[in-house]
């Protein structure tokens, strides 16, 4: 998933999707043995392995850490996960102020604003773990996010990273809704073209337009099209030609 207008990035935004016939950690290894860079991800131990050689860099999500802090309080009103929520909610009021602007700005602002918060919500989690069982709910979220709380805490050093994973989450949305309706890709080649058409149609989405517009645009002009050109039917390059003026002037 690459979406650079939260740091004022000018590529434009596009998802890729991989197909796999499960879940081993073999598969992320595979489809990026090339990366060098930081890797936005949750708490997927499949993920582990990538972060071995220290080529590529974890940075990991605030959504998921606070998600298990969230189900914690919805199941049990703990007063303890209502105040972590309450400290997390803080850093992401500040992810919203910044929101749209340059990296450097983004970071200044994280170094001055976020990181004291941060230093104070973890001595508050290492507190606050010797207060309730080991065995607890509360104790199982608060050791997920502490464990992670290197990588947790990197997007404070790196205005062009996100707090989360959530650009991405969204992005995978329409497989979970798919999987409900037709359950099955039928095969491993099938499986390849459904992640293909995932591909084109989630990044036509993020470049504002409708999937369908978009696929009959192309279908349309595709067969005469020459082939080092194809670039110019991605998604990106087609918005002025099916978005209409005003909306792009907006």
């Amino acid at each position: 998933m690459r979406d650079e207008r939260p740091a004022k990035g000018e590529a434009a935004p596009a998802v890729w999707f991989a197909y796999s016939p499960d879940r081993k950690g073999a598969h992320p290894q595979q489809h990026l043995k090339t990366f060098r860079g930081t890797l936005h991800a949750d708490g997927y131990a499949g993920f582990g392995q990538l972060f071995v050689s220290q080529e590529i860099t974890e940075s990991a999500c605030w959504a998921h850490a606070r998600r298990k802090l969230y189900e914690v309080h919805q199941a049990q009103a703990s007063p303890l996960a209502a105040t972590a929520l309450t400290h997390i909610s803080a850093l992401y009021a500040i992810e919203a102020e910044i929101r749209g602007r340059p990296p450097d700005q983004r970071r200044a602002v994280r170094q001055a604003r976020a990181a004291p918060l941060l230093g104070a919500l973890r001595e508050w989690l290492e507190h606050s773990l010797e207060q309730v069982s080991r065995k607890s709910g509360l104790a199982e979220a608060v050791r997920y996010a502490l464990g992670r709380w290197p990588a947790l805490t990197r997007y404070c050093d790196d205005g062009r990273l996100e707090i989360d994973n959530n650009a991405a989450e969204r992005a995978l949305r329409p497989v979970a809704l798919g999987r409900k309706n037709y359950l099955f890709a039928g095969s491993d080649p099938g499986g390849d073209r459904a992640a293909a058409m995932y591909t084109l149609l989630g990044t036509a989405k993020l470049n504002g337009l409708d999937p369908e517009a978009y696929l009959r645009h192309v279908l349309a002009r595709i067969a005469e099209h020459p082939i080092n050109r194809i670039d110019a039917l991605l998604p990106w390059n087609v918005v002025e030609q099916l978005v209409e003026p005003e909306r792009i002037a907006a």
